[in-house]
């Protein structure tokens, strides 16, 4: 079972972000707290949990949070800032959004960039750990993957609704048939080294 509270006598918020590695796409990221009484026996890692698992919980997180919110830093603004960055700028949005101020952040991760007055603690697994970071990272993949769902309609070559923007084989080889677009990360590696783009095709 996750753990409820670092410091139960505090009001704690759980942040996580979802895209860091993707070729394309935003980088989004969630921000929960949940109640006193929350209980969930499947409630976990993100990555750890199926599709529908997933999905289910975001109708259970959503219903039952004292507050959720959700943001996103498009692929502009990682080339502009980088992917660390662009993720804490994330979860500072998200924070933004929560109905209720949180009195400590729970951030899964090792680094952090402060936001405002509001103590924080680094957690490194987090999302594993405490519930309210796992509920954050359902959140924040769910509604990610919608977002890739959903430009994968204007660009379906890449198959954006399979691979969610990452690197795997089938999303590279369409980069090398088609080029890039406007939602990939262009200071990232898009294509192995021995790999080029045939612009002639």
């Amino acid at each position: 079972m996750l753990l409820k509270f670092l410091n139960q006598k505090v009001i704690e918020a759980g942040c996580d972000e979802a895209g860091r590695g993707s070729l394309a796409g935003p980088v989004f990221a969630a921000a929960v707290i949940l109640p006193p009484d929350f209980e969930n026996e499947v409630l976990d890692d993100s990555k750890k949990l199926s599709k529908k698992q997933r999905e289910d919980l975001r109708f259970i997180i959503e219903q039952e949070a004292i507050a959720y919110g959700v943001a996103y830093v498009d692929s502009k603004t990682i080339d502009k800032i980088n992917i660390l960055n662009a993720s804490f700028l994330a979860m500072h949005k998200a924070i933004d959004k929560l109905e209720v101020k949180p009195e400590l952040l729970l951030i899964d991760g090792n680094r952090f960039n402060k936001y405002s007055n509001i103590p924080h603690k680094c957690i490194i697994k987090g999302d594993g750990k405490y519930a309210s970071i796992a509920a954050a990272s359902v959140l924040a993949k769910t509604y990610r993957d919608d977002y890739m769902n959903k430009i994968h309609k204007e660009f379906p070559d890449y198959n954006w609704n399979k691979n969610k923007g990452y690197p795997t084989k089938s999303h590279r080889d369409a980069i090398l048939k088609n080029g890039y677009n406007k939602y990939h990360r262009m200071t990232y590696k898009l294509l192995d080294k021995q790999l080029k783009i045939n612009w002639d095709l």
